[in-house]
């Protein structure tokens, strides 16, 4: 087992009716609050009257950022940060889900320098090196944005979609409460089971040294999701169906599951090229990847990993061949995705073109290569594009 630190003291209120401790955590960072939301969604199902409340009964100042874009852009960032520091906001409430809170946590960053927000995507690079504190509402699991340190941003003017870890924009508090995802839709859900479950296979498949009781606790949570997604779309409102999904997906990115393991991301940073260009479901574009991304890695190298995958996962026949278990367990998968949770399984379906494969795989791989289950380069990743028309 490699050596790792695990440090992440993001303090969870988890369930119903967690809302009443909301003013007092805010209140332990300032007075003027920066309220951050999408297209209004939290207004119609009556959340954004209960945190105004819960605001205004602890006597803070609140500001407002509506309109905070799917896949959300750099333009919001900066619209955030200078109203904190035009209002001199002392803490970011982002209510919503991981695109608001990808956007907030960077506002938060950006408030605090001179230079412009891009600066922390693009080739500067520029440090992070403080944040106003940020507390989030999640209304939709997926990303895991709750509890780590991480947020993608798009600049439709560059064509990129670019994610960073920085420690100082952690959240330092979130609420999670399952009804407030009873309203998402089911394709909605379907997206997010995928982002999760995705988060997870990046962790899990790699040829890095194994830790049994992380291997084991990732395929939990994977059959986790399995169970559940079909349930809370068929049934939006089943608690225990949305408090299962909420809570894996939090754990699926906090970087627990990590472990020390040596790894690059695969599927996430070619399904980011995607969405810059077309401006697609991020769940959606994983979907599609996954499954090709699973055959063309799968040799006699990778398959030992693969057929643990199945047989604890999938619960395949172990007494098949390797490769047959690997094939199975790659087809249940695409089964799920397309089937189960009814998810387009082409991009032809969805209007991606071959023309743009190249530059999608080249800056997929940053020049160079995607060294994850196994190395890809442009070449590689673009045979895996065409797998997917």
């Amino acid at each position: 087992m490699n050596s790792f630190v695990y440090d992440v003291p993001t303090k969870v209120y988890f369930g119903e009716n967690q809302l009443g401790h909301l003013g007092e955590e805010l209140s332990r960072f300032g007075k003027r609050v920066l309220l951050t939301y999408g297209g209004g969604s939290i207004k119609k199902i009556g959340l954004y009257d209960k945190v105004i409340h819960e605001i205004q009964k602890a006597g803070l100042e609140v500001f407002e950022l509506s309109g905070i874009e799917p896949n959300p852009r750099i333009d919001s960032v900066r619209r955030g940060a200078q109203i904190c520091k035009d209002k001199q906001i002392d803490v970011l409430l982002a209510v919503g889900g991981g695109s608001t809170l990808d956007a907030t946590k960077w506002m938060s960053a950006a408030a605090c320098v001179d230079h412009d927000a891009w600066d922390f995507f693009n080739a500067t690079w520029a440090p992070v090196e403080k944040a106003l504190p940020v507390v989030t509402i999640l209304t939709l699991a997926a990303t895991g944005s709750e509890m780590n340190a991480g947020g993608v941003i798009s600049n439709p003017e560059t064509q990129d979609k670019i994610g960073r870890v920085a420690r100082p924009i952690l959240p330092r508090v979130s609420f999670l409460d399952p009804t407030n995802t009873y309203t998402v839709s089911p394709f909605q859900t379907a997206c997010g089971a995928v982002d999760m479950m995705s988060h997870i296979f990046e962790i899990y498949f790699t040829m890095d040294r194994d830790i049994y009781m992380l291997d084991t606790f990732m395929e939990g949570m994977l059959k986790t999701v399995i169970k559940y997604a079909p349930i809370a779309m068929k049934d939006p409102q089943n608690y225990e169906a949305r408090a299962n999904l909420m809570w894996t997906s939090s754990w699926a990115l906090n970087t627990f599951v990590n472990g020390g393991k040596q790894h690059d991301w695969s599927c996430h940073p070619m399904e980011h090229e995607l969405s810059a260009i077309y401006d697609i479901t991020h769940g959606l574009g994983l979907a599609i990847l996954t499954p090709r991304w699973m055959e063309y890695c799968l040799d006699e190298t990778t398959a030992p990993k693969f057929v643990q995958w199945a047989t604890s996962v999938w619960d395949i026949d172990p007494s098949l061949p390797a490769m047959e278990i690997a094939r199975q367990g790659i087809d249940r998968l695409s089964h799920f995705f397309f089937d189960t949770l009814g998810l387009q399984s082409t991009f032809t379906e969805i209007g991606i073109k071959k023309e743009d494969f190249p530059v999608m795989a080249r800056k997929a791989c940053g020049n160079g290569s995607i060294n994850g289950l196994k190395p890809l380069n442009q070449q590689d990743i673009e045979k895996i594009f065409e797998m997917c028309l």
